[in-house]
């Protein structure tokens, strides 16, 4: 809280603003008095003056007005030789409505308070899931943007993380099925199994396996609480001082290597299945190493970029876009994809976004 009782981080009126429109709008409406000839029949306006500030202000602010303007008007009908009778129903009527106002106020600074506490604990989950970028290590630098597709969200289904290691830098995106807060429980337990393997497992297929047991553990809780079991699409890499990098998917897109004036699709061949469904394929998830040289970018994205679609329905050209801007400076790339996204679908994405870029150190 500021110290007028105001919740940090809100614009409101500032008390030289709040006495300079006070005293602005007062003189206003007895120039305009004095002018028309209209005697006291304009000066009932200034009623609203309680109500512009209920809506901007604090609830000091709104109680300064409300009695501003009631001495205003009942004085200016003393003055005027109103009747009593004239004179009292004018005062209480704008009594009253100063009173709603300071209500009204005082409801709306609760309320304002509330969403600041709710939107503090959301940034707070947001900082433990996807943590601000760019992320440097001793091996590479990320860069990215972060987008749920729910409307005043801080957090969606996608997820990344970046972690140095004795092995090399891992890297991984993924994507949680579903959408919003459901799917964040699931996103937490990928992260914590990925966050703590990273640093202990040498290989990646371990990583990966401590992630796949994470996941299987979660969805076993799941079922005994009426939540749905959820699979998770992921992409892990590892990236050490070698002209190479390693790779394990789990059936989610294949990164992009760009590099002198070209953009493919890393060859990793066929992915694995999505983390959940490891018991389903008999086969043991591979790692697949590829050439990540000097001076070359590697993008990771989400579906929410390769299924966004334009408002006749063609799906996003990422590729084609990608080689149109192989000479854009990696830290602007991820911006300029996201600005083009929303340029394409005409801002109505339906999916979480998230794009990593990364250089060498």
């Amino acid at each position: 809280m500021t110290n007028d009782g105001r919740p940090r981080g809100r614009v409101s009126l500032s008390t030289p603003v709040f006495v300079v429109g006070v005293a602005g709008i007062t003189a206003a409406v007895v120039w305009l008095d004095a002018v028309t000839g209209t005697a006291i029949r304009l000066l009932p306006l200034l009623i609203f003056l309680p109500a512009i500030a209920s809506g901007l202000g604090a609830v000091w602010q709104t109680v300064v007005a409300s009695v501003w303007v009631l001495g205003m008007v009942a004085g200016t009908q003393t003055y005027m030789g109103a009747d009593v009778d004239e004179n009292l129903a004018a005062a209480g009527f704008v009594a009253l409505f100063g009173l709603m106002s300071v209500l009204g106020c005082r409801y709306r600074v609760r309320r304002e308070e509330e969403v600041f506490r709710l939107r503090s604990a959301a940034a707070a989950l947001q900082r433990q899931i996807v943590r601000p970028l760019p992320l440097l290590t001793g091996d590479v630098v990320v860069n990215g943007l972060y987008q749920p597709v729910e409307e005043d969200a801080m957090v969606g289904g996608d997820l990344y993380e970046v972690a140095a290691s004795p092995y090399g830098t891992r890297v991984l995106i993924a994507d949680v099925q579903g959408k919003g807060l459901p799917a964040i429980g699931t996103a937490l337990a990928v992260l914590e199994a990925f966050r703590e393997a990273a640093y202990r497992d040498e290989t990646l297929t371990e990583v990966v396996a401590a992630m796949e047991s994470a996941v299987l553990a979660h969805n076993a809780f799941a079922t005994h609480t009426g939540e749905p079991e959820r699979m998770v699409t992921a992409l892990v890499l590892n990236v050490g001082r070698e002209p190479e990098a390693e790779a394990v998917n789990c059936g989610h897109i294949t990164p992009y290597v760009i590099h002198d004036g070209d953009a493919r699709q890393a060859a990793l061949g066929e992915p694995a299945v999505p983390l959940g469904l490891g018991t389903l394929d008999p086969d043991p998830r591979r790692g697949a190493r590829f050439p990540f040289p000097p001076g070359a970018t590697l993008l990771l994205c989400t579906d929410g970029v390769t299924e966004a679609r334009d408002p006749s329905g063609a799906f996003y050209p990422l590729e084609p876009r990608l080689r149109e801007w192989t000479a854009c400076p990696p830290d602007d790339l991820a911006q300029t994809l996201g600005a083009d996204l929303r340029r394409f679908t005409g801002a109505d994405l339906r999916d979480d976004v998230a794009v990593l870029t990364l250089t060498r150190a």
